[in-house]
């Protein structure tokens, strides 16, 4: 590390003319400047430098010397800048996670940002199994729900209301259910775990609760997966409020028990890092949050 120091060091010495120059460009002093030369000939063997009251000259060891330690200085500038611009504006490569039914919202959320930046290139890892950021090198997640401790930095982006759905073909078929005890003889569709049941908390206006524990009849690992199942009259279902704000709009699939809050389930903008995060990474967590505002149903 001290020969690479004292190259650039010398480096700077032949850029600036003197060691005068060098030493202000450098921070350092003029005699801290020519100690670090004389060490670099005594080192070597050889003269460097012819020095004169008035002027610096190279030897032709130093000619050649200097040819290696400028290129070596002009890749430290370079790799300098390429850091800087890095943290001051979007490139390289965004490794985004995100689940199956979210990835809809990857391309308005984020067109603006790539159209305006064509140095930075997007690589979308689509999964509703969680996703371990540092072996796939993943820069940004996008996670629902309560996080587990770790050391990965969380940011809220906003949250949806979580609803009880079935289809109007159910609803024409079962009825309304005026109680979530009337649920508990129904088909349930669920996103759950091996070996793990369902469970939901429900809290109504006049402040009366009830927890439903229930077996799934159709369990499954993705999100979308069960919305469509649900749509199709194949059972209930809990979904979040953004998913199936299309679908309650057109009739496809109804609300149940309206009068009984389950909550909301949040969204979260998951980094492997807390510090120093790069452009990229900033700018492409503002542009989601600032779409997700927009989003019916979803929550700021």
């Amino acid at each position: 590390m001290d020969d690479l120091k004292r190259m650039a060091v010398f480096a700077a010495v032949v850029q600036h003319g003197s060691m005068s120059g060098a030493a202000r460009a450098l921070g350092m002093s003029t005699s801290a400047v020519s100690q670090q030369v004389r060490k670099l000939e005594s080192d070597g063997g050889v003269t460097l430098l012819h020095r004169s009251t008035r002027q610096l000259a190279l030897t032709e060891a130093g000619q050649r010397y200097h040819a290696r330690c400028a290129a070596m200085w002009a890749a430290a500038e370079q790799a300098r800048a390429e850091l800087a611009a890095s943290r001051d504006a979007p490139s390289g490569e965004l490794r985004l996670s995100a689940t199956v039914g979210f990835a809809r919202h990857i391309a308005p959320a984020l067109g603006e940002m790539l159209a305006a930046h064509p140095a930075l290139r997007l690589r979308l890892l689509v999964d509703d199994a969680p996703i371990d950021l540092i072996n796939a090198r993943i820069d940004l997640a996008v996670r629902f729900g309560r996080l587990q401790d770790s050391s990965w930095a969380a940011r809220r982006l906003c949250a949806m209301n979580v609803y009880l759905c079935a289809s109007a073909d159910w609803v024409a078929r079962h009825g309304l259910p005026q109680h979530p005890d009337a649920l508990l003889s129904h088909g349930w569709l669920g996103l759950v775990r091996d070996g793990e049941g369902m469970f939901a908390e429900l809290r109504n206006r006049q402040g009366e609760a009830r927890a439903l524990r229930v077996e799934p009849r159709i369990a499954s690992n993705n999100q979308l997966s069960l919305q469509q199942m649900c749509e199709a009259g194949l059972g209930v279902a809990m979904l979040g409020s953004s998913d199936v704000h299309e679908a309650l709009q057109s009739g496809r699939l109804v609300r149940l028990l309206p009068q009984w809050d389950l909550g909301t389930l949040d969204v979260w903008a998951v980094t492997p890092q807390r510090d120093a995060q790069p452009a990229k990474v900033r700018q492409a967590i503002a542009a989601l949050h600032g779409y997700l505002r927009q989003v019916p149903g979803m929550l700021d």
